[in-house]
């Protein structure tokens, strides 16, 4: 931080802080499985951020498919309820309903992309020297 920090830098650094905790998160789930998660289906309201969804695809390196209806966790109660009294009789059918809305695709270079990494990591090792 500067003096000529901006409320901007904040915000962009509040959504960036979001894609590396993301990150953080499913590379421990790809060491823990031995599996690569090939795309991360993403809905709720930060989803709804195009500047966070490019950032997170480029700092996976994964495709990122935000959902056409951002509030997902409402349908997903409402599937499980329809499942539950047979509305619905099995997931399969589920997934037919399922739209997905705008794909972001990585496009950030890896060089790039390392740097940027290394940077979060360096910065969460300097924050724990206060605890």
């Amino acid at each position: 931080m500067t003096r000529g920090t901006t409320r901007n830098d904040f915000i962009k650094a509040t959504l960036q802080s979001l894609a590396y905790q993301t990150r953080d998160v499913i590379d421990t789930m790809n060491q823990d499985t031995g599996m690569t998660i090939p795309s991360l289906r993403v809905d709720g309201g930060a989803a709804n951020n195009n500047y966070l969804m490019q950032f997170q695809a480029d700092i996976l390196n994964i495709p990122i498919e935000r959902s056409h209806n951002l509030e997902t966790t409402a349908l997903g109660a409402a599937f499980l309820a329809g499942l539950a009294v047979g509305y619905w009789q099995n997931i399969t059918e589920l997934h037919n309903i399922y739209q997905s809305g705008q794909t972001f695709l990585p496009v950030m270079n890896a060089e790039r992309r390392i740097q940027l990494y290394q940077g979060w990591c360096k910065a969460v090792t300097a924050t724990r020297a206060f605890e």
